[in-house]
């Protein structure tokens, strides 16, 4: 496993993470997008993220003696109105060629903590395609329990497709209130 280094992303990461979802775009159902955005909608998403109070964060490594970017993680609203400003749904990409080397393991680890500093109560996963069995088993790996899969909800590369619902408390959870 490469030494990996997860900071707070910066308008200066757009370009690779706008690449890295191009990629997941355009070859997987991981996104349900059909078209990949491009660099200005990337900058336009990510600064509204972080405008919001949101945690957004990169990971970079080395791979075959380079330094870049791996791969990219992000919780935003789950959904826009105010009863359900404790929660947040997760979002972790990771670059084709540094899949399976623990990028996106230490990239979600770190985004519940930033979730968590930040008083959110509750992560939701919505994972594109039942099929994603690494991203169903990393989610399950860090804490979160299965809520169900909704049915042929998306439909892409010409095939039906499910998404699978799962949520983990982050800090106290519902026990208490959260501040503010």
């Amino acid at each position: 496993m490469p030494d990996l280094t997860i900071r707070a992303a910066c308008g200066d990461d757009i370009p690779a993470i706008t690449a890295i979802y191009d990629e997941a775009v355009r070859t997987g159902t991981a996104s349900f997008e059909l078209v990949p955005p491009n660099e200005t909608e990337m900058h336009r998403r990510f600064e509204t993220l972080v405008e919001g109070g949101y945690p957004y964060l990169v990971c970079h490594g080395e791979i075959d003696g380079a330094a870049r970017l791996l791969g990219y993680a992000y919780a935003g609203a789950y959904r826009p109105r105010p009863a359900y400003r404790t929660t947040v749904e997760n979002s972790v990409y990771v670059a084709a060629e540094a899949r399976r080397m623990g990028v996106g393991r230490q990239l979600l680890t770190r985004l519940i903590e930033e979730a968590t500093a930040r008083d959110f109560r509750q992560m939701v996963a919505v994972i594109g395609d039942s099929a994603n069995v690494a991203s169903i088993e990393l989610h399950r790996s860090l804490g979160f329990s299965m809520v169900g899969t909704l049915k042929n909800v998306g439909r892409k590369f010409d095939r039906w497709l499910d998404t699978v619902d799962m949520q983990r408390p982050l800090g106290e959870g519902a026990q208490t209130s959260p501040r503010g």
